[in-house]
């Protein structure tokens, strides 16, 4: 566990399950406070946090999260610990390595913070990111409104 300012981050180096052939090992942090909420919200049990990224906003890249019971063809898990689990698609977890999960409960924008320091740019409401080097995907998205 790390400590960033009063913000706690449970860092995690391996697996617990073995991903697919092929699939490397992707280094995730958490909050303490995200991982309260995200249990708050259903996670637990046989849920796990499904994390894509999209093309879209007006960096290019968005994260997209939600908490899921049932694996899509073509994921795998990218991240697992004892208490959260995340999977994501082949395509999307090129781009989940470093990322940090956080929670604001702030009066103007409360919700999960997503933030990667391997991001080359990101907007200025930060709900997207470009990074160099990576190839663009091929999904579709959203933009954003700032």
């Amino acid at each position: 566990m790390t400590d960033s300012g009063s913000t706690q981050y449970f860092v995690l180096e391996t697996n617990r399950l073995k991903p697919s052939a092929g699939v490397a090992y992707i280094m995730i942090t958490i909050s303490s406070k995200a991982r309260k909420m995200l249990k708050k919200q259903g996670l637990g049990g046989d849920a796990f946090v499904r994390i894509l990224v999209k093309t879209g906003g007006c960096a290019g890249m968005t994260y997209e999260a939600e908490i899921a019971e049932v694996m899509w063809p073509g994921e795998d898990i990218a991240f697992q610990d004892n208490e959260v689990t995340i999977i994501s698609d082949h395509e999307s977890m090129a781009f989940l390595n470093g990322l940090k999960i956080d929670y604001s409960d702030d009066l103007i924008s409360a919700g999960y913070r997503f933030r990667n320091d391997t991001n080359e740019s990101s907007c200025g409401c930060g709900a997207s990111f470009a990074l160099a080097g990576f190839p663009t995907l091929d999904q579709g998205g959203t933009s954003c409104d700032c």
